[in-house]
């Protein structure tokens, strides 16, 4: 499985790339202005900072909802570098432009899924990535990662080559098991991804180490 840190936050971006597991990055509008990113110019110069810091595929997400807009901008997304991958929403003008760029050589990234359903059509269109929205299942009372597993049997069963890329992870359990469910990349926050080194018997054990080795050579 790959990990893809969610953040459009540099020095968040360079802890966890510095771990040497990072495989890519994905960022949206709402991260973006987290990090006091505004305007077009600012935030194309912010995805090219970003791909020149991580050797991986890195999501950048358009904002239209239209498919002529979402062809414009995902085309000049698409032309930042080529580790871009283009951010379609999950609507009916979305899945049109998936299938175009998929036409064209440009690679997607389908997010704000929440279904099934949802997924087929995205696999259909051509999607690179499928992002299904865990955490928000989960606040909806609904099971995140039944859906992960429900679309990795389906994706199995019918031979569609997307990715299952699951999102909105909360904490390093959900990532344990995306793991398990059978999802190819999860994208996490910093603290989700560094919460996987975590363990109280950890520390403990190497404690006593420590507290061995000053008396073995004290």
């Amino acid at each position: 499985m790959k990990f893809f840190i969610d953040t459009a936050n540099l020095a968040q971006i360079k802890e966890a790339n510095e771990l040497g597991i990072l495989d890519g990055v994905t960022t949206n509008p709402s991260l973006m202005a987290k990090e006091g990113i505004k305007g077009e110019k600012a935030v194309m110069d912010h995805y090219r900072t970003i791909c020149e810091m991580v050797n991986g595929d890195i999501s950048a997400e358009v904002i239209s909802t239209d498919f002529a807009g979402i062809v414009e901008e995902g085309n000049k997304l698409a032309a930042i570098h080529p580790n871009i991958v283009v951010k379609v929403p999950m609507i009916k003008d979305g899945i049109k432009a998936i299938r175009y760029f998929s036409e064209k050589g440009i690679r997607t990234n389908c997010t704000l899924v929440f279904s099934a359903g949802q997924a087929i059509l995205a696999a259909k269109a051509g999607a690179t990535y499928l992002s299904p929205f865990i955490g928000r299942i989960d606040d909806s009372n609904w099971d995140g990662i039944e859906l992960i597993s429900q679309i990795a049997h389906i994706y199995s069963v019918q031979g569609f080559k997307t990715e299952i890329l699951a999102a909105s992870i909360r904490t390093p359990l959900h990532i344990v098991k995306c793991a398990e469910a059978g999802a190819d990349v999860c994208t996490c926050p910093l603290d989700s991804i560094t919460g996987l080194l975590k363990h109280p018997l950890t520390d403990i054990g190497l404690a006593k180490f420590l507290e061995d080795a000053k008396k073995t050579l004290g």
